[in-house]
């Protein structure tokens, strides 16, 4: 089972938050805002915060920038992830992926059963690592966004987590880029 080990140190994470919508403004972001808040509340920082319409190529684009920025741990969007046709989220973050975190969709599905039971087959959540950095594409509700974060990605940014976490690999998930 896992447990935190308070006898080692926390260490702040960087994270940027892009929601990606066509209609949502800074004002009218709550997903935006859930995410900001829990990143806050965990003691981490955030890196950069954005909104992008359903557009692959920009936020492609924008998840690129982000993983050249020394100063930017993870990544977090929110929105885009669903069926429909302007939905191009996930899309946008394979086109950036160097590794996908296959688990991570399989056990957003399994938390969000517990809260909405099938609905859940209509989000397609994932998470992957690009130039040393992890990238986490959740769905656009806020329910959604607090399920993720308080279920899996908290307990895993955070060092003290155990039996493993992200943050303990981050030095070595770009170390395939320094080999000669």
């Amino acid at each position: 089972m896992s447990r935190i080990d308070e006898g080692l140190l926390f260490h702040k994470v960087r994270i940027a938050v892009l929601t990606v919508s066509d209609t949502r403004a800074i004002d009218t972001d709550k997903s935006g805002d859930t995410l900001v808040a829990r990143i806050e509340a965990a003691g981490h920082v955030v890196a950069d915060r954005r909104i992008l319409p359903d557009e692959r190529t920009a936020i492609a684009e924008r998840l690129r920038l982000w993983c050249a920025d020394p100063e930017i741990d993870a990544v977090l969007t929110t929105g885009g992830t669903g069926l429909t046709g302007r939905d191009v989220t996930v899309e946008a973050h394979r086109d950036v992926y160097e590794k996908e975190i296959e688990a991570f969709g399989t056990v957003f599905t399994i938390v969000s059963m517990q809260k909405i039971g099938t609905s859940a087959v209509q989000s397609r959540a994932c998470g992957g690592v690009a130039n040393g950095t992890y990238l986490f594409a959740l769905p656009g509700s806020p329910g959604a966004c607090k399920d993720a974060w308080d279920e899996i990605l908290l307990p895993q940014f955070d060092a003290r987590h155990r039996p493993c976490n992200f943050v303990e690999i981050m030095p070595r998930l770009d170390e395939h880029l320094r080999r000669k």
